[in-house]
């Protein structure tokens, strides 16, 4: 197995830093500060012999944001609150147009939206939860560019509770999942027939069939389960192994294809967040972490807890996809 360390970035540290993910368009990392409402640009530098982040600028949204995704006509669709939001360039934040937004059930718990991210098709997966994290009360939903509002293809219950997973098409919400509890990382093989999905609860990563003609999934059945702490964020390399960053476990864990452990990242925080590959070649593994969920004595004994970090495995990411807006 391989053991690498991951090492600390120049941005200063957030609450609860998440869902990096590369612009190939602009050449910029993105990524998202949840319960602050803001999304972060940087330039990725190579002027040391470890890659650093460079910040850029930032936009400040009035409510959390779950994620954020690149478009092919070059906006940004972002994940704010309980709704999906387009915000075109160099528009300020008072100019997000709203896509889409769920009907939520009338129970009185406060949801938000939490990872996204876009299949090879160009479509969105988004997922949702609860403030309190309710077991059950998340969902995953899925938005297609076409403007068609599809059925879900399927429902699958695992604890009781009321959450979903989502598609969004272009004029609406398409739920994939019901009973979702924290709807956390989302990522496919390279040949786009395997959704990878954490429900970080259930302690494991578990792997659907998909179809990317449809955007339907099919065959749930577990891909590979943690020791300890929980998954969060996650992402696919070109090899098609799966990266996946354990909150509570201070590491990212790399999987192969049939499940079996690859490769540790040690990461010098807690609450490791999520993971993407970046840069020109997507070579360099961006891991964000977080504060939030740490006691004072912890924060003490983690100075670098809500920082970025990066390190560079011997593989590459796949190409990223912008969400297919035109």
């Amino acid at each position: 197995m391989q053991q690498l360390r991951a090492v600390p970035c120049s941005p200063p540290p957030g609450r609860l830093t998440e869902g990096p993910v590369w612009d190939d368009r602009r050449q910029e990392l993105l990524w998202v500060d949840i319960p602050d409402g803001l999304v972060h640009r940087a330039a990725l530098t190579h002027e040391a012999a470890t890659p650093d982040l460079v910040g850029t600028s930032t936009l400040r949204f009035g409510s959390a944001v779950g994620a954020v995704q690149p478009c092919a006509s070059g906006a940004l669709l972002a994940a704010v609150g309980t709704s999906l939001v387009r915000l075109d360039p160099d528009r300020p934040v008072e100019a997000a147009v709203e896509l889409a937004a769920p009907v939520l059930p009338g129970d009185g718990l406060p949801r938000r939206m939490n990872d996204a991210a876009v299949d090879p098709a160009g479509r969105l997966l988004v997922g949702s939860m609860a403030y309190d994290e309710s077991p059950g009360a998340g969902s995953l939903y899925r938005l297609d560019g076409d403007g068609l509002v599809t059925p879900g293809s399927m429902a699958y219950d695992e604890s009781p509770g009321a959450g979903s997973l989502y598609r969004l098409d272009g004029d609406g919400l398409v739920t994939l999942l019901d009973s979702v509890t924290i709807s956390n990382g989302l990522g496919w093989s390279p040949d786009g027939t395997r959704l990878y999905y954490a429900d970080s609860p259930t302690g494991r990563v578990d792997v659907f069939t998909y179809d990317t003609g449809t955007g339907t999934l099919t065959d749930r059945r577990p891909f590979a389960a943690l020791d300890r702490g929980v998954p969060d964020g996650l992402t696919v390399d070109a090899d098609g192994r799966v990266w996946v960053a354990v909150w509570g476990g201070g590491e990212v864990l790399a999987f192969t294809p049939d499940g079996a452990l690859h490769a540790r990242v040690e990461v010098p925080a807690a609450h490791v967040t999520s993971c993407a590959f970046a840069g020109p070649d997507l070579d360099v593994l961006v891991i964000t972490t977080a504060k939030e969920g740490l006691d004072e004595a912890a924060r003490r004994a983690q100075p670098l807890a809500g920082r970025l970090f990066t390190c560079r495995p011997p593989t590459r990411g796949l190409p990223p996809v912008p969400y297919a807006d035109h």
